[in-house]
């Protein structure tokens, strides 16, 4: 699967992990040159609470791109770290 925004791959790997719909990319799979730290929280009910990157991306900014559990609840531990896309970013083969 690939993360593609912008024209440029954000993140590549054959082992996400897919929950609700979505693809969770391992950490080391994603161009970290991309994201920049956002202040940003959503709780999940039984994820817990996620973290946010913002895309930049030649010169072009998507706020809140990428989100990720940094320390998730036990129901979600799986996706520890890993990475989540939304807001136009295509992800697909």
């Amino acid at each position: 699967m690939k993360a593609i925004w912008n024209g440029k791959v954000i993140a590549e790997s054959d082992q996400t992990i897919v929950i609700e719909g979505n693809h969770y990319f391992p950490p080391h799979s994603v161009n970290k040159e991309f994201l920049v730290d956002s202040d940003t929280h959503t709780v999940c009910p039984w994820k817990g609470t996620a973290s946010y990157y913002t895309l930049q991306v030649d010169g072009k900014t998507n706020t809140d791109a990428v989100w990720y559990y940094p320390e998730p609840k036990p129901a979600a531990a799986g996706i520890k770290g890993y990475l989540a896309f939304w807001k136009g970013v295509e992800v697909g083969k």
